[in-house]
């Protein structure tokens, strides 16, 4: 199990109805249907949706990108948007959906700017890491952005940070925190509220 699902489900309260988008196998959801948390999976890999619904989750096959529409105003608690941001084509447009859909949200993206991947860039190679598994060539993510890159862009869509996590190469918090989190943190994890 990935440990920054575990720290994302310990930040949403129990009895949430929860939107997981990218959900999956349908972990993340599963454990927090253990906490009394209902809710909906989204994801476009046929083979993660057979695995959620296997695992007893409610989940849809939508794209990300253009079938957000499909979801009430306020419809849900939480949105979650867990390593998934890097891989659609619109995060901007993305992110001003899950607002409309919930209040509030949980985002985690990877780091690009982290100091293996500019160590790795500083050596001529592409980076690769945990959070960044793929080769150039075969990898899913479209956009990589640093932390002072991606939170501008929750502000755009009148998104306000609440708390940033930044998490190590295990997805655990960082035990230096926010000093240097730029430099230090493979990923990080952000709890957000759309301004109403």
């Amino acid at each position: 199990m990935r440990r920054d699902l575990e720290l994302i489900s310990t930040l949403i309260p129990e009895g949430s109805r929860v939107l997981d988008l990218g959900c999956g196998d349908g972990t993340l959801l599963a454990m927090l249907r253990d906490r009394g948390c209902s809710g909906t999976g989204v994801d476009v890999n046929p083979d993660d949706v057979i695995a959620a619904l296997r695992a007893g989750v409610d989940v849809i096959e939508l794209d990300l990108d253009s079938q957000l529409g499909e979801f009430a105003d306020d419809s849900y608690d939480f949105v979650v948007l867990s390593r998934t941001l890097q891989t659609v084509h619109r995060p901007r447009a993305v992110l001003a959906e899950m607002g409309r859909i919930a209040v509030h949200s949980v985002v985690s993206m990877p780091n690009f700017a982290h100091w293996r991947n500019r160590l790795r860039l500083l050596r001529g190679r592409m980076p690769m890491s945990r959070d960044l598994p793929f080769d150039w060539y075969d990898t899913p993510n479209l956009h990589h952005a640093s932390l002072p890159d991606l939170e501008p862009l929750f502000a755009s869509v009148r998104m306000k940070i609440d708390r940033r996590i930044p998490l190590d190469a295990e997805g655990r918090p960082h035990r230096l925190g926010n000093v240097a989190a730029n430099l230090a943190a493979s990923s990080s994890l952000y709890v957000l509220h759309a301004e109403r």
